[in-house]
């Protein structure tokens, strides 16, 4: 097999590789849903390490939010175990229960965004006092379940 000279590697123009860019990156990341975020973190040691961060999970969990929530809401989510917790706990179980088009036009008010960290907060707490993740939590079990209202 030939190899190519300099001169026709410079005729098919310089080679691009998003790995090198990590901004782009991360604006791919971003506009992926939960389970994509996760697959797309087994692609390599980058991207594994970028989807690790917080801050992307910050915007999934409030992707479908009509206001952002206050910046008093980050230390807490932060010490109460992150984003991607607060997603897995609280928005992924109500996410998984709406169908597609309930979620492209579905925008979750404040009270809702309230209710979720609030059930977040209680899921922390009853699995502190009550030994760990081997305990399950019994307030969200509802979650996982259909509600006839």
């Amino acid at each position: 097999m030939q190899q190519s000279s300099p001169e026709e590697n410079n005729i098919r123009g310089p080679q691009f590789c998003i790995n090198d860019h990590i901004d782009i990156v991360v604006e791919v990341l971003k506009r992926l849903d939960g389970p994509s975020l996760g697959f797309a973190a087994c692609v390599c040691r980058l991207w594994c390490s970028v989807a690790r961060n917080d801050s992307l999970w910050e915007h999934l969990c409030f992707r479908h939010v009509s206001s952002p929530p206050p910046s008093s809401v980050r230390p807490v989510v932060v010490a109460l175990g992150g984003y991607k917790r607060l997603y897995m706990v609280c928005v992924r179980p109500v996410l998984s229960r709406l169908s597609d088009s309930d979620l492209v036009r579905r925008v979750w008010t404040r009270d809702e965004v309230q209710l979720s960290l609030s059930l977040f907060c209680v899921d922390y707490y009853e699995r502190r006092l009550g030994g760990g993740e081997a305990s399950a939590s019994s307030s969200l079990m509802f979650l996982c379940n259909p509600v006839n209202v």
